[in-house]
């Protein structure tokens, strides 16, 4: 693979990232939460926790 394809990989990794660690942010979470999208069967696990966990954020707004 060549160089341009590293950086249109680069490129597309970022831009599908973002929205992600907004979304994690606003649980009241880290965004370094996100890099757990590269760990196999992790990531499913961690899907399943931040579904059912409490949020800090949301906590915070209902009192």
């Amino acid at each position: 693979m060549g160089i341009w394809s590293w950086l249109i990989i680069l490129v597309f990794s970022i831009v599908m990232l973002y929205p992600y660690v907004r979304i994690i942010r606003r649980t009241g979470h880290s965004g370094w939460w996100v890099l757990i999208m590269f760990v196999p069967l992790v990531n499913l696990a961690m899907l399943w926790v931040f579904a059912f966990a409490k949020w800090p954020a949301v906590d915070r707004a209902n009192t």
